[in-house]
């Protein structure tokens, strides 16, 4: 992930910003009573450097998906913003991935970047048709907002809300740096998602902090984590966030998406292993632990 890349980290504070007091309000102020549903992930599953790590060594790249699906509960499904899957292609993976797994495929950047998310209701309906084919298997959605998309299309991003359906959750990545003032989202971006039930993608990335938001408009939290190959500062980092998330969670969040990117995606499952043995830790979890499966129901722990 090349947005927000940094050579030199010497100056980036890497805290985390404090937290938004009307989060409390939004989330309802209590544990929900359906519980708590984390989902840990990676940007990809074709990683041929995980071969050995996630697959076993020899396994067709075509079977990676099957595998990967029994380390890691969901995957920020990248590929959806440059090609709509056939049907046949959202089947096939519907059927490869394991039980409880959730796909979070990207909007087309030819409705979030080309159309900036107006006059597409011929590429919504397409991407609609495509990945409710998941069905049960279908996580949350969301739009990769163009850097140059600022608050003065926000009627443009009005338009794509009331035209996106509202059975498929969905969240809005801002990139543009008018979106964000005092840590969170402008009110009037807060207020729209809000109103439309709609995630706020946060994103934690070294050369960007305004990104790292505190704006939560729902009950989901999609957070995307960009590592720096697994230096002191990426576990530090990591051990805030599930702090962050308890809260959350102790406050009434549902469900938590959290991706972790590391330079080439290499390292992504060690982090993504240290993250889940923390969140299993610290709310009692019993996710899996990332590995090759050696034999039915069990794993070889990666990291």
């Amino acid at each position: 992930m090349k947005f927000g890349k940094l050579h030199d980290l010497s100056q980036v504070d890497f805290r985390l910003p404090l937290q938004n007091p009307d989060n409390q309000i939004v989330l309802g102020g209590s544990p929900s009573p359906e519980g708590f549903q984390p989902f840990i992930g990676c940007p990809m599953w074709g990683n041929k450097g995980w071969v050995g790590k996630l697959y076993p060594k020899g396994v067709k790249a075509g079977d990676y998906l099957s595998y990967y699906s029994q380390s890691f509960n969901t995957i920020e499904l990248n590929s959806t913003h440059y090609r709509i899957p056939t049907k046949e292609i959202s089947t096939r993976w519907r059927d490869m991935a394991a039980e409880g797994f959730e796909f979070c495929p990207k909007i087309p950047q030819t409705i979030s970047h080309y159309r900036k998310l107006v006059n597409c209701e011929e590429e919504i309906e397409r991407f609609v048709e495509s990945v409710s084919l998941f069905g049960e298997k279908m996580g949350c959605a969301f739009v990769q907002l163009h850097p140059s998309f600022g608050p003065n299309l926000i009627h443009n991003l009005t338009w794509f809300l009331d035209a996106f359906p509202a059975s498929i959750p969905l969240a809005i990545e801002f990139r543009n740096e008018d979106w964000f003032e005092n840590n969170r989202l402008i009110p009037q971006a807060e207020d729209l998602l809000l109103s439309n039930n709609t995630a706020a993608v946060i994103t934690d990335v070294a050369g960007r902090r305004d990104v790292l938001h505190q704006s939560i408009t729902n009950k989901i939290a999609m957070i995307r984590f960009v590592g720096n190959q697994l230096i002191s500062s990426d576990f530090e980092r990591a051990d805030a966030w599930v702090e962050r998330i308890a809260w959350w969670v102790e406050n009434g969040l549902e469900k938590l998406y959290f991706f972790v990117h590391e330079p080439d995606d290499t390292f992504a499952p060690e982090m993504g292993t240290y993250v889940i043995k923390k969140l299993n830790q610290r709310f009692g979890l019993n996710l899996p632990i990332p590995g090759i499966p050696q034999a039915p129901g069990t794993q070889m722990e990666l990291f």
